[in-house]
């Protein structure tokens, strides 16, 4: 008698477990199908990345956004803070502005690449995106493209420092630097560091269209993008 109540308990659960998932699986849609659903988060971040990236790659896109321009490294900055104390501010902006060229010169390699994560979107996918956190997406494009694009923005930089003889200044510059007691070391890969910075600013961009999207009504151009982030609301 114990063995078959303790049977008819397992079976109660495993059938309340798929009734439940069941349920789970036929919460109200707004009347959207999953493919409207996976369309409506695949045309969001066509958006964010033809709105704000495109504008990284227009000559200053990285220089003059105050949330994306590259700095030196933090261990650097007293050099760049020197030179503007001595009158040399031109010459500290000069620097600056050959490492935000070159990140804006590589950022154009990324549409290719985010076009390609975009499109391999799944319901599954835009289902987890759309109830995440403000910046669910981006994070799902950064685990989808990083890798890619860190391979993609290197040897772009890496050839815009060159063209100017920037990697070689900054590596000796960098390496005395280090030779300095009681400072901690940089590291002198400036290519590798401003790949790194480019990286996070793109990202950075994205979410800044995600989160309009996602909470301003306005920013949701197409009926699509409106009827699918009602959703979430």
């Amino acid at each position: 008698m114990i063995k078959r109540i303790v049977a008819l308990i397992l079976i109660f659960n495993v059938t309340a477990c798929a009734e439940l998932q069941q349920v789970v699986n036929q919460l109200p849609q707004g009347g959207l199908g999953n493919d409207e659903i996976a369309s409506g988060l695949r045309q969001a971040l066509d958006f964010g990345i033809d709105k704000q990236v495109t504008k990284l790659t227009a000559k200053d896109g990285f220089f003059k956004n105050e949330l994306v321009k590259i700095l030196l490294p933090e261990e650097l900055q007293k050099v760049d803070n020197a030179l503007r104390d001595i009158g040399l501010s031109n010459l500290a902006d000069e620097g600056l502005k050959i490492l935000n060229r070159a990140a804006e010169d590589a950022v154009k390699e990324a549409t290719p690449i985010f076009i390609n994560a975009v499109k391999d979107i799944t319901f599954a996918d835009a289902k987890n995106i759309l109830l995440g956190a403000d910046n669910a997406a981006t994070q799902y494009l950064t685990e989808k493209t990083e890798t890619a694009l860190y391979d993609k923005f290197n040897p772009v930089i890496k050839n815009s420092f060159s063209k100017v003889g920037a990697d070689q200044i900054w590596e000796s510059l960098i390496n005395k630097y280090n030779t300095i007691p009681f400072t901690n070391n940089v590291n002198p890969d400036l290519t590798d560091y401003v790949t790194g910075e480019a990286l996070k600013g793109v990202y950075t961009m994205i979410a800044v269209e995600e989160k309009e999207i996602r909470t301003k009504v306005s920013s949701r151009t197409t009926d699509l993008l409106r009827r699918v982030f009602a959703l979430q609301d």
